[in-house]
């Protein structure tokens, strides 16, 4: 009667524990828990009072390290703020000595302008053909300013900008101008699948045919027409004779024209074919048609002029309308003929 008394005055063990948890963990949800009302939520949607690793990890992450505190999203857009600041500031000026070199490597400028291979380039400094400024250069790797600084090969210039060059061999009827308005065959035909605007270095009239040169180049065509460098041309003109012996000295002498006196620098019988004569003239004015005005006066009409030479460029076996591109030497053998 006692045991099953004792059983029936016992109260279950469910409110037991109910009741002592209750009491014990009041305290405990007051101390670290907050209410419900007092909970804040992330955008996860997770309470800001509970850590990922629940209540049971004691607020630790995986692997029982402390999580960190949440942050909220005013102190995250400062957070940010700082950073983009830190990134964006202005970056300090370096001394040189610090920064990249200034220039190119003299061997690539070489290269470039197509004087050969880099390795061929350095083959032309060891051996002491490249001066920089007037000054020879020996050692590798020096920087220069192509834009700026006069680099010779040889004692000749080179072209080490975007100047461009070529000769053209003007056939008859062409008219010597990049564009002709009343629709004719001009200069300009014959360059017009190019980017760069050239022009043209004289001129030759319309019925006269031979070595044209074009360039982009301004101050090396200004010198190459101008009196005052007495560039040279040569002229192959077909007459008819029989001629005197003392045509080239009176040539020489300088023929009266209707705008003055024009001089011949040289004069030559090149063949001869019973009446038929073809001699060369050479002069460095340009006036117009002055070849052909020269010897009409002297007595002996032109039937057909070809310009030959001009400078130290010559047209060679270069075919009638045929245009070509001007060798470093040759640009080299123009520059030193003007003083550039």
């Amino acid at each position: 009667m006692r045991s099953s008394g004792g059983r029936n005055s016992r109260k279950p063990s469910g409110a037991n524990s109910r009741g002592a948890g209750g009491k014990r963990d009041a305290p405990q949800r007051r101390q670290g828990t907050p209410r419900p009302e007092e909970r804040r939520y992330e955008k996860s949607g997770a309470p800001q009072g509970e850590r990922p690793g629940g209540p049971g990890k004691g607020g630790r992450g995986r692997g029982g390290t402390p999580s960190r505190p949440a942050r909220s999203r005013e102190y995250e857009a400062q957070l940010e703020e700082r950073t983009r600041a830190r990134h964006t500031k202005p970056q300090r000026a370096l001394p040189k000595t610090f920064g990249e070199p200034e220039g190119e490597r003299l061997q690539k400028v070489l290269a470039r302008a197509g004087m050969g291979s880099r390795r061929a380039c350095e083959e032309l400094i060891d051996q002491a053909r490249v001066e920089v400024n007037g000054r020879i250069v020996t050692e590798q790797g020096l920087r220069v300013d192509p834009e700026k600084d006069e680099i010779k090969v040889d004692g000749l210039t080179v072209a080490t900008q975007s100047y461009l060059f070529f000769a053209l061999n003007k056939p008859v009827g062409v008219v010597s101008s990049m564009d002709d308005p009343e629709g004719r065959q001009n200069l300009g035909d014959y360059v017009d699948n190019r980017e760069t605007r050239l022009f043209h270095v004289g001129r030759l009239d319309t019925e006269t045919e031979g070595i044209i040169l074009l360039t982009n180049h301004g101050e090396l065509s200004h010198r190459l027409t101008h009196p005052r460098y007495g560039v040279k041309k040569t002229y192959l003109a077909a007459i008819q004779g029989p001629l005197p012996r003392d045509l080239g000295k009176r040539l020489r002498n300088g023929i009266q024209l209707d705008d003055g006196y024009a001089k011949a620098d040289d004069f030559r019988v090149v063949e001869n074919t019973g009446k038929n004569y073809l001699v060369e003239v050479v002069l460095h004015e340009g006036r117009k048609h002055i070849v052909r005005r020269m010897l009409a006066e002297a007595g002996f009409p032109v039937d057909k002029l070809v310009r030959t030479r001009f400078g130290p460029i010559a047209l060679g076996d270069q075919k009638s309308g045929w245009l070509r591109r001007l060798s470093n030497t040759e640009v080299g053998m123009l520059m030193k003929e003007v003083g550039l």
